[in-house]
């Protein structure tokens, strides 16, 4: 008889940013499919979930992958249910209206890697401040780079354990790094983030760092950190018309509070028009503009007005599954 660690992984109901919380199943002669995964349950009076007279909460297992560190272990992304089995308030995944997986993402996740030590980003002395912003990003090298050990180490957990894992690169202030993810299908791509997020917020606690994913963590003249939102569906991927993308992009003007809303908190400290950012409180779009709400890729014009947009605006503290789930219902609200 073989033993197999499932490690369940569900958002609490904190607001407005949820958490990451996860507890250890062990079954006896374990497949490794998802149909196999049991449903479990946790005090949902210790996450914010429930009250302590009625505390059971249902987790629901939605997606599985090997665990790239524990022996015989897997990773289980679970949905949060209500103990009558409906989907709690808290699980924005339930509420994505994406049934047949048309809309294709790519997030690219920022994110402060932060000393224990000193709680400053890495490349940060105490007291002071390092050189100004223009030779961190992509940098090489002892002078400019902080923390590659762990961001390949991630990097390599992330595509043992499965996930379409596409890409790294430091960012624009010391200690700032992203890496980017992509799916077809607005659930599975939430689900990715947040697997690659926890995999990441569990191997800091090797290196005595902690992941740091407040929007502007550092005030002053330092870019904050976002997760842009890559989206597309058929439509997107074939119209050919730029009339179609305008209309769509238009789609999003009237609704901009409402995005704003489920893009992440404290945002408007990172969305100032200042650092390759639209103002909170205005939306635009253009063509390869980085200054906008919404950028139009240059590649997408180029290939006849077929390809993706991407939403600039979400914090990299951000839900996935709050931010696809808004996307596509404003997408779809467009009338082409």
């Amino acid at each position: 008889m073989s033993k197999s660690k499932l490690e369940y992984i569900w958002l609490d109901g904190h607001e407005p940013t949820q958490n990451m919380r996860s507890k250890t199943k062990v079954e006896n002669d374990f497949s490794g499919k998802l149909e196999d995964c049991p449903i479990w349950s946790f005090d949902g009076s210790s996450t914010e979930q429930a009250s302590g007279g009625s505390s059971d909460c249902l987790l629901k297992p939605v997606a599985i992958f090997p665990d790239p560190i524990r022996k015989n272990g897997f990773l289980v992304m679970a949905e949060v249910l209500s103990a009558d089995g409906t989907p709690h308030p808290s699980n924005a995944r339930a509420t994505i209206d994406d049934d047949d997986d048309d809309f294709w993402f790519g997030f690219e996740q920022e994110y402060f890697l932060m000393d224990t030590k000193t709680d400053l980003p890495l490349g940060f002395p105490r007291g002071g401040f390092p050189g100004p912003q223009g030779k961190y990003y992509c940098s090489v090298g002892g002078r400019y780079t902080w923390g590659r050990d762990l961001v390949e180490e991630h990097a390599d957990l992330c595509i043992e354990a499965g996930l379409n894992f596409e890409g790294i690169n430091q960012e624009v202030a010391p200690g700032q790094w992203e890496f980017q993810l992509f799916a077809k299908g607005a659930k599975k791509a939430g689900d990715e983030i947040w697997i690659a997020r926890y995999l990441l917020d569990r191997l800091t606690e090797k290196y005595g760092y902690y992941i740091e994913y407040h929007p502007k963590p550092v005030k002053g003249d330092w870019n904050g950190s976002g997760m842009h939102a890559n989206f597309s569906n058929t439509t997107l991927r074939t119209c050919g018309s730029k009339e179609t993308y305008e209309k769509i992009c238009e789609a999003f003007r009237p609704v901009t509070a409402e995005h704003i809303d489920v893009y992440g908190e404290f945002n408007d400290e990172r969305l100032t028009g200042l650092h390759e950012t639209a103002h909170v409180s205005d939306f635009s779009y253009g063509v390869s503009d980085r200054g906008a709400s919404i950028r139009i890729p240059i590649i997408t014009v180029e290939k006849g007005w077929k390809g993706w947009l991407e939403d600039r605006r979400p914090a990299s503290n951000g839900d996935p599954y709050k931010i696809a789930g808004r996307i596509i219902k404003t997408v779809k609200s467009a009338d082409v």
